[in-house]
């Protein structure tokens, strides 16, 4: 079942099982206010189950582009567009986001962005391809992330 992500009222709904719960929710939480900020866009989430094209879609990227495979248990996804861009994202249960911003038009930008809530160590998956910078979040506290470009067409 969908869930509407609230950024004033923040909620580990759907989180409850990441032993970083509350700063998971945070971290989506502080997605959802910028999407809303910047494209007045309401950011929903479903639990990963419910939507396997969006996580085969993000997993297939991340296989092709570096070789890389999460080990955590994926708890929710998102996928929608805004201003010419498919974005995706998987909350994962150790507290990691992957996001995957794709430009529709060619040679318009495409990333993907790695975000670990505050309390999570960086997963073995990135530890040694990825330098995270550190950015300060009143809904998340400290997020750090970390990001790649995709060469591939997806």
């Amino acid at each position: 079942m969908p869930y509407t992500v609230d950024f004033q009222n923040v909620s580990t709904v759907g989180l409850e099982s990441s032993p970083v719960a509350e700063a998971l929710a945070g971290l989506r939480a502080n997605e959802a206010r910028y999407y809303k900020n910047k494209y007045d866009h309401v950011f929903t989430v479903e639990p990963a189950s419910e939507a396997p094209e969006t996580l085969d879609w993000v997993n297939r990227i991340l296989s092709d582009e570096r070789n890389i495979a999460f080990s955590a248990r994926p708890l929710e996804v998102t996928s929608f567009e805004v201003d010419g861009l498919r974005m995706a994202y998987v909350f994962y249960e150790s507290g990691l986001s992957v996001n995957v911003m794709y430009g529709i038009e060619e040679g318009a930008k495409r990333a993907v962005g790695f975000k670990l809530s505050q309390g999570m160590e960086v997963p073995e998956e990135l530890s040694s391809s990825f330098k995270f910078a550190r950015q300060k979040s009143k809904l998340a506290g400290e997020i750090r992330g970390s990001y790649f470009v995709i060469k591939g067409e997806y």
